[in-house]
């Protein structure tokens, strides 16, 4: 379950990460072998689309017109997404309490990943710069957690 707690952890400071890097270990055969995942998650389409969304979201995270990841909408697809990634690492029959554990995680993670942020940004540490240095921890651990 440590999987899904991961991929809860990374949807709290990017929410198109965890399905990128699911998809992906999907498509090319990566994926735990007693993995829940969805079938379509292994599709080339949908692994090449979320890679783009989670990139344009890597990129867009060091604009300052960046909406804060603590609104509601983006709490509400940041748990979903986590929900759905936590579900397809996990064995399948812990399917649901992997999707209750990322989704539980990825609400929790936003608000302090926002809040460890800001306290960045307020040391002295730009909007690029934090989000890079949050990006090389958060990319390999979703990778990580997709990947057996």
């Amino acid at each position: 379950m440590l999987r899904s707690v991961l991929m809860g952890l990374v949807a709290g400071s990017r929410a198109m990460t965890p399905v990128a890097a699911v998809a992906n270990a999907a498509r090319t055969g990566k994926l735990p072998k007693d993995s829940a995942a969805p079938e379509f998650l292994a599709s080339p389409l949908i692994s090449a689309s979320t890679m783009a969304l989670a990139a344009y979201e890597l990129a867009g995270d060091k604009q300052a017109s960046a909406p804060d990841r603590v609104i509601t909408p983006a709490v509400v697809v940041r748990t979903v997404n986590a929900a759905l990634a936590g579900a397809a690492v996990a064995p399948r029959d812990k399917r649901w309490l992997g999707a209750a554990l990322a989704g539980g995680t990825a609400a929790a993670a936003a608000y302090v990943s926002w809040r460890l942020r800001m306290r960045a940004m307020q040391g002295g540490g730009g909007q690029a710069i934090t989000g890079f240095i949050e990006d090389a921890v958060i990319v390999p651990l979703a990778v990580a957690a997709a990947t057996r």
